[in-house]
């Protein structure tokens, strides 16, 4: 069974995002960029599929500029045995990606997709969901647990209302949520076996897709800060801030 793992190069979760100063967007000049957090959470599920014996292969994809072949040799580095990196230097949206996503799947034909529920940066949590339409594969999403046999996937997920068993017939679609699982710390002996792995380099058209944006981003702004709090003499102070100066959310 092969297992498709689509990664995403994002700014480094411990970083200070910045706006830029003309508001079109957030600084990437000089920052830390990592690996999406809840991909990284999905590299690991397909790792310990392919060594309990139920994966064959784990290939890791990503999608943007040259630098994420360093995401994908981090992929590597935690166990996927190979990498796809397609290439391009324009802002690529959820369902570019997943149109992109598509493309590979009808050419690496895996049983299986798992990724983040969704990354960081955008907070979209479309990329999972519009592959499965596209593909026609059942889907699960936010997985804390992962069990494939019998040709299915169970997956058990949290809901509003508690927790929820899913049964997929694969080929399916699972995004990973933060409780499926803890990621290993990547060794240096892994890192040098990545450098040595295979990773393929190719272009959008190659694959017949328009990434072509079809969102345009008019302005961002950082939050606004939050004020200082102040400190009450007594409860009925505080009653009659609370009634005549707090603010209703």
């Amino acid at each position: 069974m092969k297992i498709l793992v689509p990664v995403k190069r994002v700014v480094d979760y411990n970083v200070k995002v910045r706006v830029k100063s003309d508001g079109s967007g957030v600084e990437l000049a000089n920052v830390k960029m990592s690996m999406n957090p809840f991909d990284e959470i999905a590299v690991e599920e397909a790792v310990r599929l392919r060594e309990a014996g139920i994966a064959t292969e784990v290939v890791a994809v990503s999608c943007g500029v040259t630098q994420c072949q360093e995401t994908l040799r981090t992929a590597m580095a935690i166990g996927a045995d190979r990498g796809i990196l397609v290439e391009s230097g324009d802002e690529l949206q959820p369902l570019a990606v997943a149109k992109i996503l598509k493309a590979l799947v009808d050419r690496e034909q895996p049983q299986l997709v798992i990724l983040g529920k969704q990354a960081i940066d955008d907070d979209c949590n479309q990329t999972g969901q519009m592959l499965a339409a596209l593909a026609g594969f059942p889907q699960a999403t936010f997985a804390s647990k992962v069990v494939v046999a019998d040709g299915k996937a169970v997956v058990s997920r949290e809901v509003d209302g508690g927790a929820e068993t899913l049964a997929l017939r694969l080929p399916a679609v699972v995004t990973a949520d933060l409780r499926l699982n803890e990621p290993r710390y990547v060794t240096l002996p892994n890192i040098m076996k990545a450098k040595k792995k295979p990773l393929e380099t190719m272009k959008p058209a190659e694959l017949g897709v328009d990434v072509t944006p079809r969102l345009k981003t008019l302005k961002v702004v950082e939050p606004p800060k939050r004020s200082a709090g102040i400190t009450v003499p007594d409860v009925k102070t505080l009653v009659e801030k609370l009634k005549n100066e707090a603010k209703v959310i």
